[in-house]
This record gives C-alpha cells, structure tokens and sequence, in this order.
C-alpha cells in the first residue's frame, strides 16, 4: 500500500503498545464496547439520534452500519450506495431527517470503493434511500466532517485544502465559506478535520496534523474574526469535535486521548476523561456516555500487520 499517500489519511497514527479500558467506568445498563462487524470495518467516524441510535462509517469498503439501543449492529447503507465511496465523516440532522456523510475515493491507498471523487451525501435518516450529493468544487479536495448551523445550513472541512465549504439548506451544490492559506496543509499532509458549533454560536474546528484549534465568529451566516486559541497543554492529531455542553467540547486526540475542551475566552483548557485507544478516530454524545471509535487506521499501512479483531466502539461515562 502507498504510504506516502496514506499519510493524508491520518497515516501518522502510532499504535499503541497496550489498551487498558476501565469497563466499570460506563452508565448503568450500557455496554462497555460494542464489536462492528466484519474485519475491514476500519470505523473513521460515528454519531448519534436523540434515541441511542449509532451510526458508523466504514473507512475502508465504504458504507453505514447502525446500531439501535440495545440492538445488534447492522450494515444498514450499503457501500457504493448513492454514488457514495469510502465513507469519512457521519452526522445525524434530525430536524432534517438526513444521516450527512463524507465520502472520498481512496484508491491511492488501495481502497477501490467505486464512486465519484470527494462529496456530501446526504441519507434519509427513516429509510437509508440517498437524497442530497453535492461534489466539492476544484481540485484540492478531501470531505472530512461537518456541523449543522443555526440557518440548517451544513458546513464541511477540507483536509485537502485550507477551506470550510457549506451546503445551504436546500441547497445541491457547496461553496466555500471560509479560506485562510495559512491553515494549509503541508504536502501530502492532512489540515482542517473535526468541526462544531458551540453554544455561543460561532464555530470551531481543529486541524490533524498541526493539532491547532480555532474559532470563527458567526456574522448573520458569514465567517467573521477568526482566532486560534491557547490549549491548555500540548495536543497531537486533534481529529473528531463534538459539542457537550455550552462552551464545553468533545475532543479526540488521534495519539489515544478522549478529552474534554472547555473555551474560557481565547484559552482551551484541555481534560483527558480516557487514554490507550488505538488511533480513535470519532466520538459522540448519548445522554450521560460518550462512544469512541478505534479506527486502527495505521494498520492500513502495512499488509503484514493485522487489526485487532474486532473493530470496536467504546463507551465512556461523562461527568456530570
């Protein structure tokens, strides 16, 4: 497998050398983990209904599995299916009705999911049937993740390019909403991923590569000031952004953390709640718990290595 080009798909991931996970440390009645199936599950994203309701990407051939709350995981969206490829990205838009994801074609890492280069589709969250494709417009593209604005409009991180592209409600087609050159990447390397809107309306987003975090002010829809801020200590491979509170985040770190970023003016203070996943890759928020993927993405770079089986979801009691 071409392992310069992995390394714009988060090649730089290390694996850890153990995982200790403290299966007491869940709500009463959840699960510790929950085991995706297949061995080429390679989950790089996952969210979630207001009901406990799970869904997950599969990185690698593509397509959703989902998880009802107490339920079994079934592959629900199959792969290839809406023109979708290798699948990014997932977020669940309730008052839309919509299961949003990013698809890109991986084939220079091997993948060979047939599909049109990098776009967001969007699904109908009852049925799974494909409503919404809208392509990403010139050359530098990689659809990683998206959030939804106060207007219902989608606003999506290029990892290709130093952009945020937005989808107005309704819309079909995706116009870049916010470029800034110095947030590009560097050569063959992975820039803007996770993505979110707190509760003082203005966005957030952090970058994988260069672990930066960033807000932009929200002008009636348009992007204003645009500020990084100050972690409060170092950060590696900032990836999945989901908010969990008021100015508080959800953050993974792709070297093993699940962390909590709390926004006091300019400053992030940083909390790790869990340590020793194998390269996470996504988080999201049912009630008291969060849900971590392991993506185990570097074990793509080598054939002679093996995951270990099977992929997993993880939950983590929250605190209150």
């Amino acid at each position: 497998m071409n392992r310069t080009r992995l390394k714009s798909v988060r090649a730089s991931y290390p694996t850890a050398a153990f995982v200790f996970f403290l299966f007491g440390n869940c709500a009463f009645g959840t699960p510790a983990s929950i085991d995706l199936p297949g061995d080429r599950a390679y989950p790089e994203s996952l969210s979630s209904s207001k009901d406990g309701t799970l869904y997950v990407g599969n990185m690698t051939d593509g397509g959703v599995v989902r998880v009802r709350p107490n339920g079994e995981p079934q592959r629900w969206i199959k792969p290839g299916a809406f023109g979708s490829a290798s699948i990014l990205g997932v977020l669940v838009d309730e008052p839309s009705n919509t299961l949003w994801v990013c698809s890109n074609v991986l084939s220079s890492v091997g993948e060979k999911v047939p599909g049109a280069e990098s776009a967001l589709i969007g699904f109908d969250l009852r049925t799974g049937s494909g409503k919404v494709r809208a392509s990403f417009p010139g050359k530098h593209n990689f659809c990683n993740d998206m959030a939804i604005g106060a207007d219902r409009s989608v606003y999506v991180t290029n990892s290709d390019a130093p952009q945020i592209l937005k989808l107005p409600r309704g819309g079909k087609q995706l116009q870049v909403w916010f470029n800034d050159p110095s947030l590009q990447p560097a050569p063959n390397g992975f820039g803007l991923d996770g993505i979110a809107f707190g509760g003082d309306g203005n966005l957030y987003f952090n970058t994988f590569d260069a672990a930066g975090l960033y807000r932009i002010k929200m002008q009636q829809g348009k992007a204003g000031k645009f500020t990084k801020l100050n972690p409060s200590r170092k950060l590696a491979q900032t990836d999945a952004l989901r908010p969990m509170g008021k100015n508080v985040f959800l953050l993974i770190e792709g070297d093993g953390r699940l962390d909590t970023m709390t926004i006091n003016d300019d400053d992030a203070i940083i909390a790790t709640l869990k340590d020793g996943y194998v390269t996470p890759t996504g988080v999201t928020r049912v009630g008291d718990v969060a849900w971590v993927c392991e993506g185990q993405l570097d074990f793509l770079s080598d054939s002679a290595k093996k995951p270990r089986l099977p992929f997993k979801l993880y939950s983590v009691a929250l605190p209150k």
